[in-house]
């Protein structure tokens, strides 16, 4: 059980309580000052009056220190602003977003753009073999590139290796030593040939030659050489997830700039990214070339989320300032690096995450206005002899469950 998916959300919820925002952190130093301080004010309300009052009581200057150090406690604030965030949490997770901690909130609320892998992230990652060109025997053909693909789990593998199960009878081929080489394809050894199955990058790596025109088709291609030689592609296409295009408007709404990154051929993801009216998108990418995109972002002083899902979106998923993966496509390994998951695969939540930390940032500062500004004029009525102890317990305990109750209110809130 440990080793679930289940287990690891479990582990990842757990981790998020420890990890604290920006505001919480604050608050924590100011409560360790703010304590010893106002003690020895209250200290000063009992004690200095003996000095400056000519009536000096000190039964009633000790009765007004005690109200003063009632007035002061700052419960209201260690407790409210953490249940703040955790309400935050908690919204998300009914969302099917899981954010592993509550600094991610407060990113999400900073972000000025957002960048997004295009395969399985704005488009549905479930491809279609279209069109099989090959100098070979059709069978032979798809079934040899098959075999090799079974090795990969990326989505235009598992589209080969099922219209090779849906569309020929299953040939026992002999695979070994099969490498996946990063962005371009797979390389490896099919009853005794040398097969290479990816994009044109892979065919130019190992210096096969392939008719020019392939670099013409639009679609994602799949080319294939045995023994070093071209012998054929294979057309793979895919859809745009439904909420996509919303996706995008709702950020450029909200003024936040989307970019798209992409191993896919660069005509294609212009394709994409014209249907999506995204201005910016890069094709072509190794994963380094992913990261060095998003690091000069970061270096022009931008907030980014990367949204991914692939094992080569894990290095930029952790580059980012909010690293996104969705959670049902999604690699182990990028929902691991990732700082929130989104669980249903629907980009929309992007919008929705940004929504939950600006919700939870506002009801944690009204608390932090709330209880300061309570205390504050209690505790100068209490100094001044006219708040009595019931105004104190107010100010303390009732302050406090009005802030728990208002941090509560966010787990009710329906997102527009």
């Amino acid at each position: 059980f440990k080793d679930s998916k289940l287990s690891r959300i479990l582990s990842m919820v757990q981790d998020a309580t420890a990890r604290k925002a920006p505001t919480q952190l604050f608050i924590s130093r100011f409560a360790k000052v703010y304590t010893p301080i106002v003690f020895f004010l209250a200290l000063s309300v009992i004690l200095l009056p003996f000095f400056f009052v000519d009536t000096y009581q000190f039964k009633e200057w000790l009765y007004r220190g005690m109200v003063f150090l009632v007035i002061a406690c700052p419960c209201a604030l260690t407790v409210s602003i953490p249940l703040g965030y955790f309400g935050g949490i908690g919204l998300a997770s009914r969302h099917g977003i899981l954010v592993k901690g509550a600094n991610f909130l407060d990113v999400m609320t900073e972000l000025s753009t957002v960048v997004s892998d295009k395969t399985g992230t704005l488009t549905k990652g479930v491809f279609k073999v279209q069109e099989i060109k090959t100098s070979l025997d059709n069978q032979g053909f798809i079934q040899t590139v098959a075999a090799l693909e079974k090795s990969s789990t990326h989505p235009i593998a598992k589209a080969i290796v099922e219209y090779a199960r849906d569309k020929t009878q299953t040939l026992q081929l002999n695979v070994e030593q099969v490498e996946e080489i990063a962005g371009q394809g797979l390389k490896g050894i099919v009853d005794g040939q040398n097969v290479l199955c990816g994009n044109l990058k892979l065919m130019q790596k190992f210096n096969i030659t392939y008719p020019t025109e392939l670099e013409q088709i639009v679609d994602t291609i799949v080319t294939v050489s045995i023994d070093n030689q071209y012998v054929g592609y294979i057309t793979i296409a895919d859809e745009v997830k439904e909420d996509a295009a919303q996706t995008v408007a709702d950020l450029k709404k909200l003024g936040i700039e989307i970019i798209m990154l992409s191993g896919d051929k660069a005509a294609v993801v212009q394709k994409i990214a014209d249907q999506l009216h995204i201005s910016t998108a890069y094709g072509d990418l190794l994963p380094e070339d992913k990261v060095q995109k998003v690091q000069e972002l970061k270096n022009a002083g931008k907030r980014i989320a990367f949204v991914g899902d692939g094992v080569n979106d894990a290095p930029v998923v952790a580059l980012a300032d909010a690293g996104i993966a969705m959670g049902g496509l999604g690699s182990d390994a990028t929902i691991e690096t990732a700082d929130i998951v989104i669980q249903n695969d629907q980009p929309s939540r992007i919008v929705t995450a940004i929504k939950i930390g600006k919700l939870t940032k506002q009801v944690v500062w009204q608390n932090i206005i709330l209880a300061m500004g309570v205390k504050i004029a209690v505790m100068a009525l209490g100094a001044g002899g006219v708040a009595n102890l019931w105004e104190a317990v107010f100010a303390d305990v009732g302050v406090a469950l009005l802030a728990i109750l208002n941090a509560y209110r966010i787990q009710s809130k329906t997102l527009s």
